[in-house]
């Protein structure tokens, strides 16, 4: 597998979230952290320094590249919270209308304050996208 600079390491969460300056950013990034280990039943872990993830797939491309990824994960960026959602938004049309307010990336989904957002249609988002990734991909939930 090729080398990724991301990679799911033995960094502590807690600690991570403990070290989140902007209060209102933690709290925020407590909660839906929360919400995935609760609907994915999976251990937090750190990928990279900055990146809380939950599970793991092995993917490899066309092309011959490959590597290990989480199934969902969230960051606090400095602007926003990000969500990772791996299979993308084109599949979740109905969800993502009703979600409220937000931006996207590719797989990325930010979020300024978790009061701009439903939480019940992020939590099938996240959900839905976790059986989306199982059904595409062999995982580990690690």
């Amino acid at each position: 597998m090729a080398e990724l600079k991301t990679q799911q390491n033995d960094a502590s969460v807690e600690v991570f979230l403990g070290g989140i300056e902007h209060e209102k950013r933690r709290a925020d990034t407590r909660a839906v952290c929360e919400l995935m280990a609760r609907i994915t039943g999976w251990q937090a872990k750190m990928w990279g320094k900055s990146i809380i993830g939950f599970g793991a797939y092995d993917y490899k491309y066309e092309s011959g590249r490959s590597g290990r990824w989480m199934i969902v994960g969230l960051s606090p960026r400095k602007t926003s919270l990000t969500v990772y959602i791996m299979p993308g938004f084109a599949g979740f049309p109905e969800l993502m209308s009703k979600i409220g307010k937000y931006k996207t990336g590719k797989s990325c989904l930010y979020i300024n304050k978790l009061e701009d957002v439903d939480l019940s249609v992020l939590e099938s988002l996240v959900a839905q996208s976790v059986e989306v990734m199982k059904d595409r991909y062999s995982w580990a939930a690690e």
